[in-house]
């Protein structure tokens, strides 16, 4: 299975390749046009030219963003170099910008103040179709890589290409038009005051290119700062909300926090889960709510906050067991004792087998004080501490030389009724200590209760019957009929 730093690490090379391609696609137009532009003395081919070349610009700035942008987190930008990609797209949008503010004075020269006549060639039209062949070819090239791994920077660059196919076709209408003034003119067709708009045509184009532009960096420009505010993407909540709240066990989603960067996503949110669940639930619970948003967002690095809180319909029992939680103690053999205006808790809690009787007894009360701060009706609390058999390696001895702890075992069933098949016997020792477990059936309709009560009456015949006897375990398991 491809890893995320490895699924990165392909991303960003074939976004540098798809960058490095639109440097070398627009070195080669802006040349091209700035040559044609000169000879013919065309403001739209010149305008095009400045377009282009600010796309070489702009193309180049891109190479270096998705570059920059695939480096790791580290301590100086944790959440990464994505918004590179983000300044990369807002310095290209300013850069447009200040070219239409240039080509519409330059438009408006031509059109009021002064007279540039230009001279159209067939190199005019050679250099604009082949501008829109190239700028169609990069253009799709670049907004696929763009979609395809959430770049903006990319983005950017690629409408730069789309725009350039829509200006060089006004150019090559303004040229069709200049031509046809000029054609028009020299056969005196009609009067020089309606020959003059044909004349004009290029400057017209020019500004139609500018409207084109305008327009285009205007939407550009909105989406990135979009990005730089850390503007979630529209309707992305609203999806995380829906899709992590259908998980079964969780209570509520509290929060969600989404903050985009270039490619990637960071999406924090703070999960609430009853307090009686345990730690594989509560983990279930938040490995669920990250599948959700994997689904939903691509490179998506997702943090989970578990917040348990206290639900109305917690029994007493289960309240018992979340205040023992919290202070890392065991509980069991709890009992609830009702009176007319109160009711009596008792229970067993287990404490580290190393703990003196002074700090047990300061857990008991701990455990006590809580549970008097959440059910403020109790009355008498009994806390029987006891060691919870913390883990201990000890070695299996042979049978025969403890074969009195093997007779007695095995005449069990005989001593009490409802027990067969002792099995699977094992004597353990550690220096002058012994433990003891084995199998044993119990018919398949006994209660736990009931299947309790008979292995201590096992435990408690053991104990007598065998002196240095530290440990029994017992594995109970229902009788085949």
């Amino acid at each position: 299975m491809t890893s995320y730093h490895e699924t990165a690490a392909a991303s960003e090379k074939e976004k540098t390749q798809v960058a490095l391609s639109s440097v070398i696609a627009a070195v080669f137009i802006t040349a091209f046009k700035i040559v044609v532009g000169v000879m013919t003395l065309s403001l739209g081919i010149l305008a095009e030219a400045a377009h282009s070349a600010l796309d070489l610009v702009a193309a180049a700035v891109t190479f270096f963003a998705v570059r920059i942008s695939g480096r790791q987190p580290d301590e100086k930008q944790m959440f990464g170099y994505g918004k590179v990609e983000n300044l990369s797209a807002l310095f290209e949008t300013l850069l447009l910008l200040i070219t239409c503010a240039w080509i519409i004075y330059e438009a408006v020269q031509r059109l009021f103040f002064k007279s540039v006549e230009v001279q159209v060639s067939i190199w005019s039209f050679i250099v604009m179709a082949t501008s829109i062949v190239v700028d169609v070819s990069r253009s799709r090239a670049l907004m696929k890589a763009a979609k395809k791994h959430n770049s903006q920077a990319l983005e950017a660059d690629a409408l730069h290409f789309s725009t350039d196919v829509w200006s060089s076709s006004v150019v090559i209408g303004g040229l069709i038009l200049v031509s046809l003034g000029q054609f028009l003119s020299s056969r005196a067709l009609l009067p020089e005051s309606a020959l003059v708009w044909f004349h004009r045509a290029d400057a017209i184009a020019a500004l139609g290119v500018s409207a084109i532009v305008i327009w285009v960096s205007y939407n550009l420009g909105r989406r990135t700062i979009a990005g730089l505010l850390d503007s979630a993407p529209q309707g992305l909540h609203d999806r995380i909300v829906e899709g992590v709240s259908a998980i079964p066990g969780l209570l509520k989603l509290r929060q969600v926090r989404i903050r985009p960067s270039g490619p990637s996503t960071f999406v924090d949110m703070i999960l609430e889960v009853p307090r009686t669940a345990n730690f594989e639930e509560a983990h279930d619970i938040s490995v669920a709510a990250k599948e959700v948003v994997d689904r939903l967002v691509d490179r998506v690095d997702v943090m989970v906050h578990i917040d348990p809180v206290e639900v109305n319909s917690e029994s007493v029992v289960e309240k018992v067991q979340s205040v023992a939680g919290r202070l890392g103690l065991g509980v069991h053999s709890i009992r609830v004792n009702h009176d007319q205006t109160h009711f009596d808790l008792e229970m067993h809690i287990e404490v580290p087998d190393s703990d003196t009787i002074y700090l047990a007894h300061e857990r008991a009360t701990q455990v006590e004080e809580l549970l008097r701060r959440e059910l403020g009706e109790l009355g008498e609390i009994s806390i029987h501490i006891e060691p919870r058999g913390d883990f201990e390696s000890r070695h299996m001895v042979s049978l025969a030389e403890y074969e009195p702890i093997r007779r007695l075992i095995e005449s069990l069933p005989l001593l009490v009724p409802g027990v067969s098949d002792p099995h699977t016997i094992r004597v353990y020792e550690e220096g002058e200590r012994l433990s003891a477990s084995f199998h044993c059936h119990i018919p398949p309709e006994t209660t736990i209760t009931e299947t309790h009560k008979l292995t201590s009456e096992l435990e408690r015949l053991l104990y007598a019957g065998i002196t240095g006897l530290d440990r029994v375990y017992i594995h109970t398991e229902p009788a085949e009929d």
